[in-house]
């Protein structure tokens, strides 16, 4: 995750309302296993284009063929190239792509994302990364798991993203080259950071720029002892606390697809050689990978309704400026210097 230290104190909860029962449960002591294996010294830090990036991406392969993901392209590997920045030499990364076709074959498509790289050696020390963003990608694969036994209604595609440290390449790549239809492509709930907070809050973002999703946000059961909070996607939190732009679902927002991002707050550990799977709050992850699983299940089920709302959505918006890349790498909203 690409996050800047944020101000302020979210005012509004969201709760779980009643009815949405949680019928569906998540294998958390296998995400637990995932995010230890993910964050261990074996996948040294994850670092685009290393030797523990091609670890990683070997493990999360068999866990994607275990969990009975069909490959979206040819395999599960998506290789794209890009340019890092500070940099004229052309980099390659993989993502990793796989989906459950859904009852509904020709319906909207949900689309998972989780970003698996992180920076690698950090001053000669490992940077394992297990909440940025090992968590993420174990709960992703949680997901695949429990849906692979629950087929959903509709088409869901799961894709672990690289190369989000240096630029959100992997999600860029991906968005250019969806193995879909883009037009079926209704919503992009994406996973960056789920395993540490204080005060068990989960934010969850995206609303501000599509208000339709907000009474969904709220409609969805949070396991304890998660509270999920909606906020940090607006101007109004200062150029640090808007998180529009700082993980994946930044390309799916270029491109007008609504999106959902779960993550936890800035804390001592982001970036840390000291964010290893030893400081995760296992009962907090737990109820996080939970809560994103009911989420993903609750808009599989009201997807049509999702569908609806964004096309009206869409008819009242005005035609998409695409955000810029500054000379550091980070993104600039459109309107804004």
């Amino acid at each position: 995750m690409r996050r800047f230290i944020v101000s302020g104190i979210l005012a509004v909860l969201t709760v779980s309302a009643p009815g949405q029962a949680q019928d569906i449960a998540a294998d958390t002591q296998q995400a637990i296993e995932d995010l230890r294996r993910l964050s261990a010294d074996e996948m040294d830090g994850r670092r685009t284009g290393t030797q523990g990036s091609h670890v990683a991406r070997t493990y999360i392969r068999e866990r994607m063929i275990e969990a009975g993901l069909t490959p979206s392209f040819e395999r599960y590997d998506h290789i794209f190239s890009y340019t890092p920045r500070r940099s004229t030499e052309e980099m390659l990364g993989g993502n990793l792509v796989g989906y459950f076709e859904g009852r509904n074959t020709d319906g909207p498509i949900i689309v998972v994302t989780a970003h698996y790289d992180h920076l690698g050696n950090c001053g000669g020390q490992i940077c394992n990364g297990a909440d940025d963003n090992a968590s993420g990608v174990a709960a992703l694969l949680a997901i695949a798991d429990a849906l692979g036994e629950n087929r959903p209604e509709h088409t869901i595609l799961f894709a672990a993203l690289d190369a989000e440290e240096n630029g959100l390449n992997g999600a860029r790549a991906l968005v250019a080259e969806l193995p879909i239809v883009q037009e079926r492509a209704v919503l992009n709930i994406n996973l960056d950071m789920l395993a540490i907070n204080a005060e068990n809050e989960l934010p969850a973002a995206g609303a501000f720029h599509f208000p339709f999703l907000r009474d969904h946000i709220d409609a969805i059961e949070v396991a304890a002892p998660t509270h999920v909070i909606q906020g940090y996607d607006s101007p109004e939190w200062g150029p640090s606390g808007d998180w529009t732009y700082s993980s994946d679902h930044a390309a799916f927002h270029d491109a007008g697809i609504p999106w959902i991002y779960y993550g936890v707050d800035f804390h001592e550990y982001y970036h840390q050689p000291t964010d290893e799977f030893e400081v995760v709050q296992q009962d907090f992850f737990a109820s996080n990978v939970q809560t994103v699983l009911n989420a993903v299940v609750y808009f599989d089920r009201n997807l049509e309704t999702v569908a609806a709302q964004y096309a009206a959505h869409q008819s009242q918006q005005p035609e998409l400026e695409e955000a810029r890349v500054d000379a550091d790498g980070r993104y600039i909203k459109p309107g804004m210097e």
